[in-house]
């Protein structure tokens, strides 16, 4: 892979309750069904739990035995580095079991909507200015026309909507795959979001692969505390690849009953890097259907999800989207469609 430089500004560790944007009660909860669920008994714990630093964690924890939540137990041994100990007292087991019944989520403190929004701005794709060498180096095992290449950059330093068709077996797919490749550098994955007290699960080691430091290093997210907000993980640029299996359902929230959380869609999960539609055409949603689900968001970097109850909200649509089709546009597609895929190129 031909590694590019990264820019990318990390997001700010919060220093303050104030500073963490969410609904305090919210917070409060999580605390004691992390606690309750991890058997964790010192604020140091506690904050590798829920990627929060110590002093922002110890606030949590005072208030909470304030409300008679918590109870300390005294400084425990050695092995735990002199940490003061806390237990949930028999009203705090109860106020857990009751927030767990309300959602099952628990451990990393969920990022608000409108910070992660901020985030997507620092590290957009359309900040990525994708160079012909670093094309040809991504793609050195395919033989490529010169032409091709000179449409290819463009398209991909744009951050838009790319529209590859051509007859079968010609390397669209690999041509696909190797611009992923050509993105190269590394943002920040939220395990999780916020929005009006709901839970939206994002981070998915599927589809994102975290920093090496990260995977290997057990202390890493300590290390890490003082240079960004471990609520997210360090990954290089997203890639989702859909074919023939691609619904117009899987493009919206995925709710899950049981936890009574939800899961990011595919979009959602590829925001800052690309999203990969193979063999259009060949899906059982028409092509036509699922271009016009993406209107606003290709025209207007902009996605509008929908909760259980029905409540419409925006998110940000920060994705390089590529449609790669054995057929020709105007078979599968009106002008009116063609006209809001931003690059069309046969191959």
């Amino acid at each position: 892979m031909n590694m590019q430089t990264s820019n990318v500004i990390a997001p700010p560790a919060p220093r303050t309750l104030d500073g963490m944007k969410l609904p305090i009660v919210m917070m409060r909860d999580i605390v004691l069904k992390t606690m309750f669920r991890m058997n964790i008994e010192t604020c140091g714990e506690l904050a590798r739990a829920m990627c929060l630093p110590i002093p922002v964690t110890q606030e949590l924890l005072d208030m909470a035995r304030e409300q008679k939540l918590l109870q300390a137990t005294g400084t425990l041994h050695a092995g735990s580095g002199g940490d003061m100990g806390f237990q949930l007292t028999d009203g705090g087991k109860a106020r857990a079991l009751d927030a767990l019944a309300q959602s099952e989520y628990y451990g990393a403190m969920p990022v608000p909507l409108d910070v992660y929004s901020d985030q997507v701005k620092r590290q957009s794709i359309r900040n990525i200015q994708v160079t012909r060498e670093q094309l040809l180096g991504a793609m050195g095992h395919l033989i490529l026309p010169d032409e091709l290449l000179d449409h290819l950059g463009p398209a991909v330093s744009a951050g838009r909507s790319v529209l590859m068709y051509g007859p079968p077996g010609n390397g669209k797919s690999s041509i696909s795959n190797g611009i992923r490749d050509a993105l190269g550098d590394k943002i920040y994955i939220p395990r999780a979001i916020e929005y009006a007290g709901q839970v939206i699960t994002v981070y998915d080691p599927i589809v994102h692969t975290a920093a090496e430091e990260q995977e290997e290093d057990p202390n890493s997210l300590r290390r890490s505390s003082n240079r960004y907000d471990t609520r997210y993980v360090l990954c290089d640029r997203p890639t989702v690849i859909t074919g023939g299996e691609l619904s117009l359902s899987m493009l919206d929230l995925v709710y899950n009953p049981t936890a009574r959380t939800y899961q990011a869609p595919l979009q959602l999960k590829s925001s800052g890097g690309v999203f990969i539609v193979d063999d259009l055409g060949r899906q059982e949603e028409p092509p036509q259907a699922l271009v016009n689900r993406w209107i606003v968001p290709l025209e207007e970097n902009r996605d509008i999800l929908a909760l259980q109850s029905g409540e419409k909200f925006e998110v940000p649509f920060d994705t390089l989207v590529i449609f790669s089709t054995n057929f020709h546009p105007n078979e599968i597609f009106d002008k009116a469609a063609l006209r809001r895929i931003f690059f069309k190129i046969k191959i």
